[in-house]
């Protein structure tokens, strides 16, 4: 159940997120990734640059060519480390690159080298070893800069009683050193040894200290992206991928609409044409003996029909209804309001008709949404808004009902989101317990 906290939502901070940052668990996480950063950036460029310049000297006989593939086969091991680094420190969610042998045509060892001389994946994993050692050490010398200068000034005034014991000075000096002079030695630049000066130093280590898991956090940021765009999987990958779960969903989503249309058929029109054509059987047997009994059941079979067509009428508007054919979305909405048990306003600000195709999701993603208020949310009132924004449709219900809705609890929602996903839209629930409740589904204008 949720509690009273997760309804309001975490607590804020008693502390700026800028004095907070310091010692938060995420920067020394991105700090230790920089830190380690240098030497495995140093590993990773001399294995490159060895094992590519044997391989391109090789070139010129047979072991060039296995030569390359093994550099390309390490950068790809390599990029498996720096994969799980990113996602232990950085946090970042990404996933694993198509593996070689989706690319090979047939089995063996030179098809799968050939594959993976070929594979865009493994130059980008090569790309990344080389571009990441100039930047692993300019992040490593700002980063350790900073924050070894933050920390030593924060704490001057604990540790500058070491420079009069053990250094024979008074303090940091600041400024040049010092030179001779006609054989004297003049003392250069300036100690901070006083107290105001000891405590500006504190203030501009307190600055620093401050300024340093940002400056971290802006440098990571860069860690970020090359670790997305030179080791994650290619665009094109990603966007088969989310073509084949969609094309799943798509076919699951049709596979049921066919199941229900087929028990629909069976426990409704069906059944009732049975017992229309058993209520006409005995008619006709009753027919001479009993004209009036037979005249009963006549009139009986006749409101069998009218059910048995009303059904099939019900049935044939659930596959595509004919008014979101003729007049199109808004009128067709307007007509399914009218099943809705709480009163439904619409809005339509569409310049025009959409696509056939997501006209129809519209419109039953609408129709389910509606059924949903009918059945579970006990609201008594509910708006529709259509609109259109750049190569977007937009759909948004709002109810006052109990809130509450989300896609974990039952299968409509969840089947909804699914089922806006194959088209590359969007399903987004703003429903807190106690109401009330926003659901916007966006939609591409064209397919």
């Amino acid at each position: 159940m949720a509690t009273a906290t997760d309804i309001a939502g975490p607590r804020p901070h008693r502390m700026p997120a800028a004095l907070r940052a310091p010692f938060e668990a995420r920067t020394w996480r991105e700090l230790l990734y920089v830190v380690t950063g240098l030497p495995l950036a140093c590993l990773f460029f001399s294995y490159t640059v060895v094992m590519v310049s044997a391989g391109a000297g090789l070139l010129i006989t047979f072991l060039g060519v296995p030569v390359l593939a093994a550099a390309l086969m390490g950068c790809r091991g390599l990029g498996v480390l720096e994969r799980m680094r990113a996602r232990t420190l950085l946090d970042v969610d990404i996933a694993e690159p198509e593996p070689v042998h989706t690319l090979q045509r047939r089995s063996g060892l030179m098809p799968w080298m050939g594959a993976l001389l070929r594979s865009g994946v493994s130059w980008r994993h090569l790309l990344y070893t080389l571009l990441y050692f100039p930047w692993a050490l300019f992040a490593f010398v700002v980063s350790v800069t900073f924050w070894s200068c933050a920390w030593t000034l924060t704490l001057y005034p604990a540790w500058q009683w070491v420079f009069p014991r053990h250094l024979g000075q008074p303090g940091i000096r600041l400024g040049p050193d010092g030179a001779t002079v006609d054989g004297t030695t003049q003392i250069g630049g300036m100690y901070v040894d006083s107290p105001p000066e000891v405590a500006i130093a504190c203030a501009v280590g307190l600055v620093l200290l401050t300024a340093a898991p940002w400056i971290v956090r802006g440098l990571t940021q860069i860690d970020r992206l090359m670790v997305l765009g030179l080791l994650g999987p290619s665009p094109l990958a990603t966007r088969v991928r989310e073509l084949e779960s969609d094309r799943g969903s798509v076919a699951d989503t049709a596979a049921a609409d066919l199941r229900r249309i087929e028990r629909d058929l069976h426990d409704g029109a069906q059944a009732r044409l049975v017992t229309l054509a058993m209520d006409l059987g005995l008619a006709k047997e009753k027919l001479l003996e009993d004209p009036q009994a037979a005249a009963d059941m006549v009139d009986e079979a006749h409101g069998e029909a009218k059910l048995a067509l009303q059904e099939l009428r019900d049935l044939a508007r659930g596959i595509h209804p004919a008014i979101l054919t003729d007049r199109g979305l808004a009128p067709a909405l307007t007509a399914l309001a009218t099943r809705c048990t709480a009163t439904t306003t619409i809005t339509d600000d569409l310049p025009q008709r959409p696509a056939q195709a997501i006209e129809g999701i519209t419109y039953f993603t609408a129709s389910e949404l509606l059924q949903n208020i009918t059945k579970h949310s006990g609201a008594t009132t509910a708006h529709i808004d259509l609109w259109k924004t750049h190569d977007h449709l937009h759909l948004q219900i709002t109810d006052n009902g109990q809130g509450g809705a989300n896609t974990t609890h039952g299968t409509g929602l969840k089947g909804l989101t699914e089922r806006l996903t194959a088209v590359d839209g969007l399903l987004l629930i703003d429903s807190p317990t106690g109401g009330p409740t926003t659901i916007t589904a966006q939609l591409p204008w064209q397919v």
